[in-house]
């Protein structure tokens, strides 16, 4: 019997990994329209005679397996392949599925995910469990590969996607571009972003892209105008960054929240006020191509692994650039979580509430808890070795506190046991 996670035990298999994605989308822009070729090479970890994608409400054209066709059937956001003969474990072999439809988000308790239209254009949003909204996927978060990923549409729409730009071919009225993530991905943080942006290059420490619509220049210049000096200040609180280059989208669409990806965030409209008004989110976003998109998750019940670090590092830029010390949001944000219900365990809050605001902040005050007692010396230490040994690597919460022990000069014990596994507030050191 293959294990299934605690946490969306319905997505993704554990019977084989893949090692690489080969995405060839058309997409057209008015009728939300997107025909696809999904090229997956596998890797069974036994014996396999049958294997399940997550797939959204696609028509299928035609499935292959190393070049055979292949038996199929669908059933909810499933797509069930027969090879023609049993695949042996640990040989790789290729899965190739040709689908087309209107690609529409997927439900979940937290509303869509996955692709998402636009007013003129599309994004891509798909934490937790979006992938399959849009191809082909082992839609489980350990299980990360490298990405090729090229997209054909009307030549007047800018297209973004992870990785670097490897080729922009114009044809007739559409252009192809093609993107190449070599880095392992999870496959939720794969993502395509299509709209009629402005592309502008940032100077920095590393390469950067701001994409956005043409009257917003001025205002998103100046609201990512410090993003630079982020990612100067988290390299040497974090390690070094963690990809070849960042790319900043800016949607001419509202959104609820700021979206990370591997390599790049998408913000709304209304996240650019001209005066910095969501700075924080700039500094939360991009904390997460440490904490998020290079060191994964392994399993969805350490979430805080992701959102407490990318809170405390708002709060770490704020004292860095002159705003309030972390103790002075420590100090408020404890305040403010200790009048709520105390019904909450960070290291396992439920797959309902991993999106709940106290596993952002209670994450961030273990975190901060943690270099009250190591002092900042270890603590920063602590944090660059774990980016560096886990580098596009996928982690876990016992991991990370083994880490901390040995870096530690005190037991950390009760410290993890109150902060991560109790759920009543500790106090504050």
């Amino acid at each position: 019997m293959i294990d299934r996670p605690p946490y969306f035990p319905e997505r993704g298999s554990g019977a084989y990994r893949v090692t690489f994605y080969d995405l060839a989308l058309e997409y057209r822009v008015g009728p939300n329209r997107l025909a696809g070729v999904a090229l997956l090479s596998i890797v069974p970890g036994g014996p396999l005679d049958r294997l399940e994608l997550d797939l959204g409400p696609f028509r299928i054209g035609k499935v292959l397996v190393d070049g055979r066709p292949a038996r199929f059937r669908q059933r909810r956001d499933k797509l069930h392949v027969t090879p023609g003969r049993t695949l042996p474990a640990g040989t790789a072999c290729t899965v190739e599925v040709r689908y087309s439809g209107n690609p529409r988000p997927l439900s979940s308790p937290w509303g869509g995910l996955g692709w998402e239209q636009l007013t003129d254009g599309s994004l891509v949003a798909a934490q937790p469990t979006g992938a399959a909204s849009w191809f082909p996927c082992n839609d489980r978060v350990q299980d990360k590969a490298a990405y090729r990923i090229s997209v054909t549409t009307a030549s007047a729409y800018h297209v973004a996607a992870n990785g670097r730009l490897t080729g922009k071919r114009p044809s007739g009225a559409t252009t192809t571009w093609v993107y190449e993530q070599r880095e392992p991905m999870a496959s939720y943080l794969a993502s395509v972003q299509i709209g009629p942006y402005r592309s502008v290059e940032v100077d920095g420490p590393v390469p950067q892209r701001l994409l956005f619509p043409a009257a917003a220049e001025e205002r998103v210049r100046h609201d990512f105008a410090r993003q630079g000096a982020m990612i100067e200040t988290f390299s040497g609180l974090f390690g070094p960054y963690p990809f070849g280059a960042y790319t900043v989208v800016v949607a001419d669409d509202e959104l609820e929240i700021p979206v990370e990806a591997q390599g790049m965030s998408i913000f709304g409209i209304n996240h650019a006020d001209g005066r910095r008004g969501e700075e924080r989110m700039v500094a939360h976003e991009l904390a997460h191509q440490w904490f998020g998109n290079s060191l994964t998750l392994a399993d969805w019940r350490d979430i805080w692994l992701h959102e407490g670090f990318a809170t405390y590092a708002e709060w770490l830029w704020s004292e860095r650039s002159g705003g309030e010390p972390a103790d002075e949001h420590a100090l408020r944000w404890h305040g403010r979580l200790a009048r709520l219900p105390q019904d909450l365990v960070l290291a396992d809050p439920g797959a309902r509430r991993i999106f709940d605001d106290r596993v952002y902040k209670r994450g961030a005050l273990t975190l901060h808890a943690l270099r009250r007692a190591m002092g900042d010396r270890r603590f920063f230490q602590l944090l660059r070795d774990w980016t560096r040994e886990h580098r596009h690597g996928s982690v876990t919460t016992a991991a990370f506190v083994q880490r901390a022990q040995e870096h530690a000069p005190v037991p950390l014990d009760d410290l993890f046991s109150g902060w991560l596994h109790g759920r009543a507030l500790p106090r504050l050191p």
